[in-house]
């Protein structure tokens, strides 16, 4: 970059930096015939009663190619006010309470840079999802980590107290979390609520892979704790659940008056959600839900695949079982420079696309995380390359 264009930049832009999830499959397009096991996209095709309903309505509604209402499409918006009654317990008024993003992403921009300046500070248990800490820096906040229990990902209430400030706005919470795939539990949840109506923090819940859940148990999220509600901010995707990750759409729950001024940020950055991701949407919700539940049994055998696949790299790779989202922290039992040179070795050595482990904050240094959102044939594969590279070491 030249010293002029350096001079002229914001700060805003200089402190933030592309995810390691993005650079790493663009380094192994250029090494080539790499299998991945990077980016968190779910492999299934938008489902067939999905794509017919958005063709139907761009033949059909002349609407559907237009701008929607800024907060997004009422039918919509009843309809996710629908899930949040039915799975959380949460009696949200889809006219006052619900507003429909560009993806889950969009609408953490728009809680960030609604309650975060610069000198707030936001509590992020690490290992982290990185987008959380570049919007924190985007909105020039402060992000402060809270380590998670290093022996099963959990949650660490003790820890989230310990890195309460009186300058603390906000802490994010992601349960089932990205990368650890761990599912947070209920008790240090509420645990957490304490805190924060002690000292009055807002709590950010990212529940972008709330109904990814195994093992027969459901993910427990904040929202459904009714006393808390004045602090709640959450955020919801149709990404990873419905397969629409191209799609773009998710949407947000807050309050009438907290989101009102959401909704600033929203109109500034976006106007609406595109029309025909809202249509998809709300064909997701409204259709028939039984190939998203055999979505979910796929990635159930796809997690015990590539589980099984490390148990048997033992001594070279260990891990955390985990019990949600679609994610798995390999930890490297062998001398390793760092995690990006592990991971960058994987690419050019194994042709295997990897996502360094130290860009989700110090707790990753020294694993890889792999995701198991691919078909189980990429698993295999992959694997397979991992493992004949590791015996080579």
């Amino acid at each position: 970059m030249s010293a002029d264009l350096e001079t002229r930049l914001s700060r805003r832009v200089k402190q933030i930096k592309i995810s390691a999830t993005k650079e790493m499959p663009m380094i192994a397009a250029r090494v080539g015939g790499c299998v991945s096991l990077g980016q968190g996209i779910p492999s299934f095709m938008t489902p067939p009663h999905v794509v017919d309903a958005v063709c139907r309505a761009l033949r059909e509604d002349p609407a559907a190619g237009k701008y929607s209402l800024q907060p997004g499409m009422p039918a919509l918006r009843v309809a996710a006010a629908e899930l949040l009654r039915a799975e959380k317990d949460l009696p949200a008024d889809p006219e006052r309470e619900v507003a429909i993003t560009v993806g889950g992403m969009e609408g953490l921009l728009c809680a960030m840079l609604t309650l975060i300046g610069p000198g707030d500070e936001v509590i992020v248990p690490e290992p982290f999802y990185p987008s959380h800490v570049e919007q924190i820096l985007m909105a020039e906040g402060t992000p402060v980590f809270a380590p998670l229990r290093r022996s099963d990902w959990g949650l660490d209430v003790d820890a989230v107290a310990a890195a309460i400030t009186p300058r603390t706005k906000a802490v994010i919470i992601s349960s089932p979390h990205n990368p650890t795939g761990a599912v947070f539990a209920k008790a240090d949840l509420l645990a957490l609520a304490e805190l924060a109506l002690k000292h009055g923090i807002f709590v950010i819940c990212d529940d972008t892979y709330d109904a990814l859940t195994y093992d027969n148990a459901a993910a427990f999220s904040l929202m459904s704790v009714p006393e808390l509600r004045h602090l709640l901010i959450g955020v919801f995707s149709f990404s990873k659940r419905f397969a629409l990750t191209g799609w773009r759409v998710g949407f947000l729950w807050a309050r009438e008056e907290l989101l009102n001024q959401m909704l600033k940020i929203h109109d500034a950055a976006a106007i609406c959600a595109p029309t025909p991701a809202q249509i998809a949407a709300l064909a997701s919700l409204s259709g028939p839900q039984d190939v998203f539940a055999a979505m979910r049994v796929e990635l159930e055998k796809r997690r015990d695949l590539i589980c099984a696949r490390l148990t048997a790299m033992a001594g070279r790779f260990s891990f955390v079982r985990p019990h949600g989202a679609f994610y798995v922290m390999a930890k490297a039992e062998f001398s390793v420079l760092d995690s990006r040179d592990l991971a960058l070795r994987l690419i050019r050595e194994a042709k295997v696309i990897t996502i360094p482990g130290g860009a989700f904050g110090p707790g990753g240094e020294g694993h890889v995380r792999l995701s198991f959102g691919g078909a189980e044939a990429e698993i295999e594969t992959a694997c397979d390359r991992m493992a004949a590279w590791a015996n080579q070491l």
